[in-house]
């Protein structure tokens, strides 16, 4: 599995996100800012964070809470 979350800078959401994952106990994840970066603003947007698996192709975008990351990561 190869965990993507997708932030912008000074994002409260975003560090929201954060604790979420940690009370997921999420495994590790890349972070990308998309900031700057014209294709995934494009995609993402407004819509951050977003926490996508590479592997599945597949977003959960915010508002997320501990129990649907765990959902999320199960498949």
């Amino acid at each position: 599995m190869a965990l993507i979350l997708y932030q912008r800078d000074d994002c409260p959401l975003c560090d929201r996100a954060l604790d979420v994952l940690a009370a997921a106990r999420a495994p590790e994840f890349e972070t990308v800012w998309i900031d700057g970066e014209a294709e995934l603003e494009a995609r993402y947007g407004a819509r951050v964070p977003v926490l996508h698996d590479d592997a599945r192709d597949h977003d959960l975008g915010w508002p997320f809470d501990a129990d649907a990351v765990r959902r999320y990561l199960a498949g």
